[in-house]
């Protein structure tokens, strides 16, 4: 099994006939992703590799019913009305990778998810992938480094960084594991989908037997984690690793929501909390797959 997206998705693709957009469609359909349409407004009987283009996300869902994922890649301008589109069309997931999307916007259409029942990963999402079963977005870049990166395996991948998610999962494909989704929650500092949730959804995957997340200094997502562990909402192995932990308040590190602000988001609070509600933290990014090993038991690595 995996989380979100499985050999099961059929996606949209939003803003398909543009540069990105030709560009991440293409990556999917390599990867073996069924990609069932794509909408650009006025660009109707068009198409690409031949998939079919239409101008709203209601229309082609009416001639392609199976879809149950999009895929937005559209200008931030352009982003919240592309969204509730896709809301209202009635799709369960969506995956929203524009970045520079103003914060009211966000927090409106995060909202408006929740209410009217759509999973909303993103903004500034690099993509969520479940290895020989689909990929949404454009985790990996090219064919090769996705294939490099990702093999199916029994640990699941939480990250606020696109680069990361692939490093993570390169050093535990070559550990001799393997990765059974992973998701780029997003770097901003509002985002649809929060850690704890998706935790759950591992926490009910029966091929997840453990977790590997990347934080960072900012928000609040690797608290509430915190809170579902020690809840008991979560009960399998959590390996995390949290960058920034040289960053002065006011520094923003890298992303829009990488930023120490009122004494808050610092990295060692986040690690302090992780630590002390049972996760195992690590200083070094080599330390992860040889403390998923320890975790599941094996001893050594694969």
């Amino acid at each position: 099994m995996a989380i979100l997206i499985d050999e099961n998705t059929r996606i949209v693709v939003q803003g398909m006939t543009g540069r990105e957009g030709r560009l991440r469609t293409g990556l999917m359909l390599d990867a073996g992703t069924v990609v069932s349409a794509g909408v650009t407004p006025g660009r109707r009987g068009e198409s690409f590799r031949g998939i079919p283009v239409y101008n709203t996300v209601r229309e082609a869902r009416e001639h392609h019913p199976e879809i149950n994922a999009s895929f937005i890649l559209v200008p931030a301008r352009l982003a919240k009305d592309a969204a509730m589109e896709a809301i209202d069309a009635g799709i369960p997931t969506i995956h929203f990778m524009p970045e520079r999307v103003p914060h009211q916007d966000t927090m409106e259409l995060i909202a408006y998810a929740r209410e009217r029942g759509s999973l909303f990963i993103g903004p500034n999402s690099p993509g969520i992938l479940s290895p020989g079963k689909a990929t949404l977005g454009g985790l990996g870049g090219r064919i090769e480094m996705m294939n490099t990166a990702f093999r199916p395996g029994p640990v699941g991948i939480i990250s606020r960084s696109g680069g990361n998610t692939m490093t993570i999962a390169y050093y535990l494909t070559k550990a001799g594991f393997g990765t059974s989704t992973a998701v780029g929650v997003g770097g901003d500092g509002f985002i649809g989908t929060t850690w704890a949730t998706l935790l759950e959804k591992f926490q009910a995957d029966p091929q997840t037997e453990a977790v590997v997340c990347y934080g960072e200094i900012g928000g609040s997502n690797e608290e509430g984690a915190a809170e579902l562990l020690r809840a008991g909402g979560f009960t399998k192995p959590l390996i995390c690793y949290i960058g920034g932990r040289y960053a002065r308040e006011g520094m923003r590190f890298g992303h829009a929501g990488a930023v120490i602000s009122a004494g808050r988001g610092s990295a060692e609070d986040k690690r302090t909390a992780l630590r002390d509600a049972g996760a195992i933290v690590v200083d070094h990014f080599d330390d992860l797959a040889p403390a998923v090993a320890t975790a599941l038991g094996t001893g050594a690595l694969r």
